[in-house]
């Protein structure tokens, strides 16, 4: 199911359960330039479903860098581990944040093969955090 053929009512329930933030950098739609989406946490390519529990809102960034991607390679271990999925995964379990909140940092082989793949530390999503965290706005929250 693409998003157009999401009720309304549905893409309410899916933004609503992300708190308002991508589910994978846990930037917040109402401070990003760029319009979120909801995605395929298993791609249709790889015999993920459209139910409910399977979408995600996800940032431009985000969506763009997990493409069709459930795996990725853990940059410490050299092995191949699933990507963060946010209706399976407790996100404290897999990251954390630096001392400043700016830098999301992997806990987990999961966790830092999902930093590496989506680049969750991109230049833009940092300044935001630094700027939203200098005003307490940043962490949105603790756990996804």
């Amino acid at each position: 199911m693409s998003e157009s053929r999401l009720t309304q009512q549905q893409r309410q329930f899916i933004k609503q359960r992300a708190n308002g933030c991508c589910e994978y950098c846990l930037s917040q739609a109402k401070f990003s330039p760029d319009p979120f989406s909801i995605e395929h946490i298993i791609p249709r390519s790889k015999g993920g479903t459209s139910d409910l529990d399977n979408l995600a809102i996800a940032c431009q960034g985000c969506n763009n860098f997990k493409y069709s991607h459930s795996e990725a390679i853990d940059p410490v271990t050299g092995g191949s581990v699933p990507l963060y999925h946010p209706r399976r995964d407790n996100w404290s379990e897999h990251f954390t944040w630096s001392s400043d909140s700016t830098q999301m940092l992997g806990l987990t082989p999961t966790g830092r093969a999902t930093i590496d793949r989506l680049q969750l530390n991109r230049e833009g999503v940092v300044n935001l955090r630094g700027v939203l965290h200098s005003i307490d706005l940043h962490p949105p929250h603790n756990d996804s």
